[in-house]
This record gives C-alpha cells, structure tokens and sequence, in this order.
C-alpha cells in the first residue's frame, strides 16, 4: 500500500492511543524545523501530487483516504509552513472529507485517525462546518474508553475554541499576514491574547 510509510510515521507504533499521542503529539501539534524538513524530504513529492489533484484512488479505501486527508491538510501546514500553499489543500480535503464521511469512511478508522478527518473541518473558516467539527468531536469523546477521556476532552476543547473564534471573526485572524488580508482592529486586540495563534 503505497500510503503505509505516511501513516506509520504520523501515527507511530505504539500500541494505546495513549502511547500513540505520547510518541506523536510533538509532530501533529508542535513545531520543528527538523520536523518540517523531514516532511519535506519523505512526503513532500506526494503532496505535491495531491495538491495536483492526483492520488484520487487513494480514497477508494478508509486507510488511503486517511492518507490522502493528511496529504492535503496536515503535511502542507509543515511542508509550506508560513506561506499561503500551507492552505492550498483545504478545500479539497474538506470535499474529500465530506465525500467520505457520506460513504461512512469514517467510522471504518480507529478513533484517534479519526481526529484527523474531524480536524479538516476544524481547519474551516465556516461557521456551519466549525459547528459540526464540534459535533464530531464530542462524539468521539463519548466514543472513547475511560482511558482515554482526558486526550478526547482536549481535542473537543481545541475545536470549540477553534468554533468561537470562527464564531466572532467569521475566519482565523492568525492566517491573516500569511495569507495577505488586513487585520482589523479587533483582530489586532484578540492576536495579542495567547493561544489566538493555536
């Protein structure tokens, strides 16, 4: 299966979400040059390709699918980091995420890949989306053992967060040098406040 390598890499080995996220949570959330640069150099021919609209057939199975998502949303956010091609793959990931979803592709994935189906819509600046992001996520709360409750409770709260900034701007003020627009007033105010980066 042509898309292993990237899912072993971004989900790692261990055998618990907890071990999972462990090993992991560094590379989904944090930020590293040497990060960014290995992402670069394994994936990057690969997002380049999806972002071309290639690898479609990937999605015909729940694991490419899976692979594809992260090709579109997750990897561009590394690879082009602080540029505008960081973005470029989002509306076809949140289509790709939608069609899927349809189908039930989601289901057929382990919860914690499921975070990063439910994350595409996260990353939307549309309201209606943001509110089903959240839906998503408390959904997968009350999926998730006891085990795992604290893990599941921080991904539900990161969305709802990221639903009340969508909820008053109407898009995500930190985008916004990157990306070129002004930032207004109120904007300005709510970028000083820590966290308003995610």
């Amino acid at each position: 299966m042509p898309w292993l390598e990237l899912l072993n890499w971004w989900f790692g080995e261990g055998a618990t979400v907890s071990e999972i996220s462990e090993q992991k949570n560094g590379l989904w959330f944090g930020y590293k040059p040497e990060q960014d640069a290995e992402a670069r150099a394994r994936f990057g021919e690969l997002v380049d390709r999806a972002l071309a609209g290639e690898l479609t057939d990937w999605a015909e199975s729940p694991h490419g699918w899976l692979a594809l998502v992260l090709l579109l949303d997750q990897l561009p956010r590394m690879i082009y980091r602080g540029t505008p091609q960081a973005f470029a793959g989002d509306e076809r990931a949140l289509q790709l995420v939608r069609d899927g979803m349809a189908h039930g592709g989601d289901v057929l994935l382990a919860p914690i890949q499921r975070v990063f189906i439910y994350l595409v819509l996260e990353h939307a600046e549309d309201l209606r989306v943001q509110d089903q992001a959240v839906a998503q996520f408390q959904m997968l709360h009350g999926l998730v053992g006891t085990e795992d409750q604290a893990l599941f409770a921080d991904f539900l709260d990161y969305a709802v967060r990221h639903r009340d900034v969508i909820s008053r701007f109407g898009r995500f003020p930190h985008r916004n040098e990157v990306l070129g627009r002004e930032t207004t007033e109120a904007e300005q105010v709510f970028l000083t406040k820590p966290g308003s980066r995610f």
